[in-house]
């Protein structure tokens, strides 16, 4: 198979209140041979102005293949004129090297307002459809782009929001000049190039995730399921950051602060777990507007729920605390001393702040954020007294626990071992990026587990309880030299889950 190869283009012209639009759609399939890449469809109008279109990842169609899209509009006036009839290439870059779908040399030609040209052997082939549902949505629309040549009688859409537990068939329509209604196009169905648009719409309500595939009757039927994978459509996972601030020990701290909001914009971090959040003392009566936390949220674009508590004085000068930062809203607010020690001038005095949290199509998590001890100093007491606290509030409505933050163990440490012997909660970071060693340690309890572990120095951790009714579908760590830069003398960690289904 080609490494780059095109799939469909649409050359769309709409005529809408006295504005006129030209309307340019590309997809096409990449071969996935390195992470970091560069896709562009490098085009030239009837102005014969060549120019370059950066493409973005749209989904993966199964194996190593991916799905890549652009698209881009041009609206008529005065001084600017539609690009109309265009012609292009394909570029893929990995590292230095450079592949091209240019039509075996000749260009591909897109000829202006003539709709959909579906390019090689595609017969049947899912269009414009979308990679992530929307927060509100309750239906999937689906276009279906049929070769004309099959007489198709019956186009039908198998769907399932549970994983084929339970499965719908839905009906798709064909009807004359049907492209020209939805897109103000003069194109007509099926238009030059013999290609028929047929569609549907799938009613999904509240449903998280939905996998289909498309089924199209007639001279034989013909299947498009995404290269054997199906077709998926998610609402946005639940993405949880921690990060120990180091408790305003960074130089350059104010732009760090702004690193990190940015960071949790661009990520769409939904709920961020901070430790060593820091406040002036004060005279130990502290100063709202110089939390960390506090500064950190007010640079967000949209600012979240926040919630925060100190636990002890640091570095002589700070109220130094923890924090939970929400997308959504904060309930059944509590901070509590997990330590024997509530002195406020004692580093060993520490507190854990918790919150629930109900998220939209995936129900009510209990999540906590926690800076323990070193094992040394009380973290087998403190752990047992948060894991107690946890269970307490657990309850048949709650979906999911989270204990998050710095631990101060190292993975594989005694400390460590304390966890994974009380058989309650597990490692989500090590479960997504390293599953056969999760394995060995949280489920088969391999005796020489710890050897595993022997380059592992991470001692922040997401720990999730067993019973829980979410899935970890990724992990990465975050403030590193090669994404936001170091903003602590910890790295943050970025985890990320879906329904457990």
């Amino acid at each position: 198979m080609a490494n780059i190869q095109l799939l469909y283009v649409a050359n769309v012209i709409s005529r809408k209140k006295k504005a006129t639009q030209q309307k340019l759609t590309f997809l096409m399939q990449v071969e996935n041979l390195g992470f970091n890449k560069q896709v562009e469809i490098v085009w030239a109008g009837e102005d014969g102005l060549w120019q370059t279109l950066a493409a973005r990842f749209h989904s993966r169609r199964g194996g190593s293949q991916e799905l890549w899209s652009a698209e881009f509009s041009h609206t008529l006036t005065a001084k600017k004129t539609l690009p109309g009839t265009i012609q292009f290439s394909l570029r893929y870059r990995v590292g230095r090297i450079e592949y091209w779908d240019n039509n075996q040399g000749w260009n591909y030609v897109s000829e202006a307002d003539s709709g959909i040209k579906v390019v090689g052997d595609n017969p049947v082939l899912n269009i414009g459809f979308a990679d992530r549902l929307t927060d509100a949505q309750k239906s999937i629309p689906i276009t279906v782009a049929i070769n004309q040549s099959l007489a198709a009688k019956k186009v039908i859409i198998y769907w399932t929001a549970d994983n084929w537990l339970h499965s719908y068939k839905t009906p798709c329509f064909f009807k004359k000049g049907h492209w020209q209604k939805t897109t103000g196009s003069t194109a007509t169905n099926p238009n030059q190039f013999g290609i028929q648009i047929w569609t549907g719409q799938i009613k999904i309500r509240d449903a998280f995730r939905v996998q289909y595939c498309i089924s199209c009757e007639g001279k034989e039927t013909l299947w498009d399921n995404n290269g054997g994978h199906n077709y998926v459509i998610s609402r946005k996972p639940l993405a949880v950051m921690i990060l120990n601030l180091h408790c305003y020990q960074e130089d350059n701290q104010d732009y760090k602060l702004s690193q990190i909001a940015k960071a949790i914009d661009e990520r769409e971090a939904d709920i961020v777990c901070l430790q060593e959040v820091a406040e002036h003392w004060n005279d130990g009566a502290g100063d709202w507007n110089s939390n960390s936390a506090k500064i950190i949220n007010d640079r967000l674009r949209k600012p979240y729920h926040i919630y925060t508590d100190w636990s002890h004085l640091g570095f002589d000068k700070y109220r130094e605390g923890v924090a939970i930062l929400s997308r959504f809203p904060l309930a059944e607010l509590e901070s509590r001393y997990v330590s024997q020690s509530h002195d406020s001038y004692s580093i060993h005095s520490r507190k854990v702040v918790m919150a629930q949290i109900q998220l939209p199509y995936l129900g009510l998590i209990n999540v906590f954020s926690a800076h323990l001890s070193w094992i040394e100093d009380g973290f087998n007491e403190q752990f047992n007294c948060l894991s107690r606290w946890a269970e307490s509030k657990r309850c048949d409505e709650i979906k999911a626990t989270l204990l998050c933050g710095d631990f101060n163990i190292a993975a594989g440490s005694e400390g460590y071992r304390q966890v994974v012997d009380l058989h309650q909660y597990d490692d989500q970071f090590l479960a997504v990026n390293s599953p056969r060693v999760f394995d060995k340690i949280f489920k088969v309890n391999d005796p020489h587990w710890q050897d595993y572990l022997a380059d592992d120095y991470r001692i922040d951790f997401v720990f999730m309880h067993k019973t829980s009714g979410l899935v970890v579908k990724s992990g990465a760590v975050l403030f590193t030299d090669e994404d936001y830069g170091r903003v602590s003398d910890h790295c943050g960690y970025l985890v990320t889950f879906e329904p457990n289904q």
